[in-house]
């Protein structure tokens, strides 16, 4: 039995069904995106979405769907479904559906009557190509299926209307057409294994709507172009392959190609396996370079995000290479910004303050995996200079006080956090000044510098000195945040100390480095724990602090108010549970157990086999935000993958 298969009584219940959703990429940043029963609900859902470089690497909505009807003795049975003005379902398709599960590929199982047919859906890896295989199964008559595409040609965060702009053109390749409505976008191919008849019979289906961008309070109406239809007969026990793609295909490689392709896939037969699988989801490879996807279906490729996500969705799943690789991109990106102040057109936000204490945390993660020798060979030069950058204050907006050696921030005008959110360009949270999590990760990088180069003979007076600098800020660093009331303050600037109780500090005291004594970790662990801990990670702020608001819903400005005034978010777990396991040892992991089991529940929830963006801090703790995040799926995996070395 599959883990993630779902029947019908809940395939056809549209309010069951209609918030499960399914991702599948191709690691270099197409995707295949939209609900268990292929009703689009967002702008950004697609069968074939795919980045274009000359649009920076924006995604594009080419094929937005396709509708399967299976024909008997001249009787149609529409497979497909869409929502259009004023709520109607039309066709209703989904009443077909029989089961669907994901354990190897996303299976659907129709049945018409006496007809029997599946649906496969895979990404070929590299490529900006789907194929979808329909096999029958069962037929009792001469049977035909008829598809219909649905293309929209439009950027993934954009709507069309009906126009005569587009380019009706159609023309014929081996098996199957090609079309490119616009120009300067891709030509679309949409071919068969076996060849099809071809209707051309163009128009305009107009008025589909996107329920969860309406909710999101943002424009959620479209109307898509049909170009004509395919139709081709299957007999019982035959497959056919349909292939989209933005280069033409042999139609005869078109089951080898599905074949190998399912041959190196995950099976998610798991917890750990469906986080494996979606951590390799957000890899994008873009010739020797490889990158972090911070999210599906509207993320992009950040700096913080790719430290904070690269041990957990490479170390932990055993992809070293692919550790050594992202790092290595990102790392370049970064040296080229301290050297010579040049920002990347790829990787957004490597000016930030935060970003070389994050990376050096990164490789601190990569020694515990491969050793303290192989680090040093591999990173040492590299954590020597982001180091030295920072004690040198060569970063226009991070100082070092020459005093408490504490590290400072300006945060006034512009984000300098992860909680970033911000109304009109100003941060919504104006942290500035010092701040925790902050001096907590420059503590832990000079302590693990010293660590690294304690032992190499040329480097032994380097390791003292940033030893030294690290013992002098310990007692300014607890003075400064440790509050009478056991926990931490979550900034401090001046004479301000934030009385906050947010999640920040679970990162400083579950680095591996402290300036906290085992007691005094434990006393604002045990904070954390209570009003902070949910079932999803650890809330952004707690419910007794001034401005909590634990339901990110509403227009922009509320999300936007809300993003980090509340709601959870589970890559905070990973720092929690290694506080937990240092103040309590191997008699936590119980406990940890326990509250990952809140995780595991995901897996059939929101995006299937992968965790949100956030959630509500409140009960029922639903998912919102990006439906599949890097940083959450990593940390998470980070987490799994402690406890089990613990427990060998």
């Amino acid at each position: 039995m599959s883990y993630l298969k779902f029947d019908k009584n809940l395939l056809i219940n549209l309010d069951q069904s209609l918030p499960k959703e399914m991702l599948r990429t191709n690691r270099a940043g197409a995707y295949h995106c939209t609900t268990l029963v292929g009703c689009n609900t967002r702008k950004q859902h697609g069968l074939l979405v795919v980045p274009l470089p000359e649009h920076n690497n924006k995604p594009y909505v080419l094929l937005s769907t396709l509708d399967e009807t299976v024909i008997q003795h001249g009787a149609p049975f529409n497979l497909g479904i869409h929502r259009y003005s004023g709520g109607v379902y039309s066709p209703n398709g989904h009443k077909y559906i029989r089961e669907f599960d994901c354990e190897d590929v996303p299976r659907m199982t129709y049945r018409v009557g006496g007809v029997i047919l599946t649906k496969e859906k895979i990404f070929i890896t590299h490529e900006n190509r789907i194929l979808i295989r329909y096999t029958l199964v069962e037929a009792h008559s001469a049977t035909t299926l008829r598809f219909k595409p649905f293309l929209a040609f439009r950027e993934s965060n954009s709507l069309v209307i009906a126009n005569n702009n587009i380019n009706k053109t159609v023309e014929d390749v081996d098996n199957g057409v090609a079309t490119c409505l616009y120009d300067g976008l891709p030509t679309l191919y949409m071919q068969f294994s076996r060849k099809p008849q071809w209707v051309d019979e163009g128009h305009w289906y107009n008025g589909i709507e996107y329920i969860r961008d309406k909710e999101r309070g943002e424009p959620y109406t479209e109307d898509l172009w049909v170009p004509g239809y395919f139709e081709i007969p299957i007999k019982k026990g035959e497959s056919i392959i349909f292939s989209a793609g933005v280069s033409p295909v042999k139609p005869r490689s078109l089951t080898k190609m599905y074949e190998a392709e399912v041959s190196i896939r995950t099976r998610r037969t798991s917890f750990f396996n469906c986080l494996k699988n979606a951590a390799k989801q957000f890899y994008l490879k873009d010739g020797d370079n490889m990158y972090i996807l911070s999210g599906y279906p509207w993320g992009v490729v950040l700096a913080r995000n790719t430290f904070m996500a690269v041990p957990g969705l490479t170390l932990a799943i055993d992809h070293r290479q692919d550790y050594e690789t992202i790092m290595d991109t990102a790392l370049a990106a970064l040296d080229r910004y301290m050297t010579n102040g040049q920002t990347s057109s790829r990787i957004a936000g490597i000016d930030l303050p935060d970003i070389p204490l994050w990376a050096i945390w990164a490789i601190q993660q990569y020694s515990k995996s491969v050793g303290i020798e192989d680090t040093r060979q591999r990173y040492g030069a590299m954590l020597e200079r982001m180091i030295e950058y920072i004690l040198d204050g060569r970063h226009d907006n991070l100082s070092v006080d020459p005093v408490t050696r504490l590290i400072s921030t300006d945060g006034r005008d512009k984000p300098v956090s992860w909680m970033n959110a911000q109304i009109d360009g100003l941060p919504v949270i104006p942290r500035t000044g010092l701040l925790v999590e902050f001096n907590a990760l420059w503590y832990n990088a000079l302590k693990f510098g010293a660590s690294v180069f304690q032992d190499s003979p040329e480097h032994q007076e380097t390791a003292r000195r940033w030893d030294d600098v690290a013992e002098a800020m310990a007692p300014a660093f607890v003075e400064t945040f440790l509050n009478d009331y056991g926990y931490m303050y979550d900034y401090v600037n001046g004479n301000y100390a934030d009385p906050s109780v947010r999640p920040n500090m679970a990162v400083a005291i579950g680095l591996d480095y402290s300036p906290l004594s085992r007691r005094q970790r434990k006393h604002v662990l045990d904070v954390v724990t209570r009003e902070l801990l949910t079932t999803k990670g650890l809330r952004t702020l707690s419910p007794k602090s001034y401005g909590y608001r634990p339901f990110y819903e509403g227009g922009p400005h509320d999300r936007e108010l809300a993003l980090h005034q509340g709601p959870s978010r589970p890559w905070l777990m990973g720092f929690y549970a290694q506080a937990y396991i240092k103040v309590f040892g191997i008699s936590g992991v119980s406990y940890l157990d326990r509250i990952l089991i809140g995780f595991e529940e995901e897996m059939s929830w929101g995006c299937i086999g992968s965790l949100s963006q956030l959630y509500d801090a409140n009960p029922p703790f639903l998912g919102k935000g990006a439906i599949s995040h890097a940083t959450n799926v990593a940390e998470v995996l980070r987490t799994l993958r402690s406890i089990k070395k613990l427990t060998l």
